[in-house]
């Protein structure tokens, strides 16, 4: 068994056989962000430089090789090169620096302060995709993890460990499900990656939870849509890695992306630009790939005891959460989703989580049995009101005709009451046992 201190010792050894021997190319093709050069030794990862029209040097990323060009990203968005512009090798970037000073910081997807405080001290190097874990090494998730919201502390069990989805459209909720979570739940570590998104709302996302005391245990890795597919990636892959680095301290993490459907457009990005040929609505099998090992990389590692619970948000497109091919793949690797509904967003219920749309696998394994026969029956009443409730309005039905129809119309009310809650409410998971005990005893 290797101690963290061995495990960092290999690490270091990596970083330093990393540093590369300077290597040049010549731009031959430059399509948007994607630019071709003359084959130059340089392997998938590495950082390069390209000369551009005005003196300077545009950052660009090896993603790949094509009729014998070096395939490149510019990182840095559209810049004026020519034909035969000089490329460059600079270093490689598949290790980050890690360490303690990361917690209460927020990162770009190249490592970069983007707080404006001073820059963080961090001794350790850790790799930036990890590496493949033994699945015997991977323990049984068996204990329940307190996130603070009731519908899911009661009836969608999360437990420690456990790699689960929010699955949801737009604008139905999943960035302020997600908020509440990060602050709420009782986790060492906190790791949010926000891939993607509105600038606008990484901004706000990231000034509400800097007032939250948990903030000092978090760490925030934001790339907004503005930036290039590969900086996404590796926004995706730098938070990942600083779960994986604390999980080998022996930490509990909470590790959240936000969201996984943006860095599956990413990587379409780059898979398109590869000459990848594209399945399922336009994306190609890199995707998929993508999906199932960056998923994978959550758990629980039984020899260090830290843990890695994974929360990804998928954006269902057109809302449709069954043939979308991003949240098929995610949900078939994921231990559970939750499906948040836009008829329960408009009519005002936060959260709106669908529960009969929604399951987690775990936790039978993590709660009472007792607590699981009260989560089912909860389920079983939305499910009959829901089938009845036409037949109800209509006036088709005569109250007493079925104890059971009687008795999920009799508790409709509050079993909504009990789903909603407020963003600045938390419930704890006893809290939560304890009013659904109350409501079915």
């Amino acid at each position: 068994m290797h101690d963290l201190a061995t495990v960092l010792d290999r690490r270091l050894q990596n970083l330093k056989g990393s540093r590369l021997t300077n290597a040049a190319g010549r731009v031959r093709r430059y399509d948007g962000q994607i630019v071709h050069a003359t084959s130059f030794p340089a392997s998938v990862g590495t950082e390069c430089r390209v000369a551009c029209e005005n003196g300077d040097w545009a950052a660009a990323e090896v993603i790949g090789f094509l009729d014998n060009y070096t395939v490149m990203v510019l990182t840095g968005g559209a810049a004026p090169l020519l034909a035969g512009a000089r490329v460059e090798t600079t270093h490689r970037a598949d290790i980050v620096p890690a360490g303690d000073g990361l917690l209460g910081r927020v990162f770009d997807g190249a490592g970069n302060e983007l707080d404006g405080l001073s820059p963080a001290y961090l001794p350790e190097p850790w790799p930036l995709r990890g590496e493949r874990v033994n699945p015997l090494r991977r323990r049984p998730v068996r204990e329940a993890l307190d996130v603070g919201v009731r519908a899911l502390n009661g009836l969608l069990t999360v437990g420690r460990g456990q790699k689960i989805g929010i699955v949801a459209g737009s604008g139905v909720g999943k960035s302020s499900l997600l908020s509440c979570i990060a602050r709420f739940t009782e986790a060492d570590i906190v790791i949010i990656g926000l891939i993607g998104e509105r600038g606008r709302e990484v901004a706000g996302f990231v000034e509400e939870l800097s007032t939250s005391p948990s903030f000092a245990h978090t760490t925030v890795v934001a790339v907004p849509a503005d930036q290039s597919p590969v900086l996404r990636l590796r926004g995706l892959h730098r938070a990942t890695a600083y779960a994986e680095y604390f999980r080998a301290k022996g930490k509990n993490v909470l590790l959240m992306i936000d969201s996984l459907t943006r860095v599956a457009h990413a990587q379409r990005e780059l898979g398109l630009a590869l000459g990848e040929h594209p399945t399922t609505k336009g994306y190609p099998p890199s995707v998929i790939s993508l999906i199932g090992s960056v998923i994978e990389r959550a758990g629980i590692d039984s020899q260090t005891g830290g843990s890695i619970t994974g929360v990804y948000t998928i954006l269902a497109d057109g809302d449709d959460t069954t043939n979308d091919p991003i949240v098929d793949t995610a949900r078939a690797i994921l231990d559970g989703h939750v499906v948040l509904s836009r008829r329960q967003a408009e009519q005002g219920i936060f959260p709106a989580i669908d529960v009969n749309a929604s399951i987690s696998r775990t936790m039978i394994d993590c709660v009472s049995p007792a607590h699981v026969a009260r989560a089912r029956r909860f389920r079983r009443y939305l499910s009959l009101w829901e089938q009845n409730r036409d037949l109800m309005l209509l006036g088709g039905y005569q109250i007493g005709q079925d104890p059971e129809l009687d008795q999920a119309f009799q508790l409709h009310s509050s079993m909504v009451g009990y789903i909603a809650q407020g963003m600045q409410e938390r419930s704890s998971l006893v809290e939560s046992d304890a009013r659904l005990q109350a409501l079915l005893p």
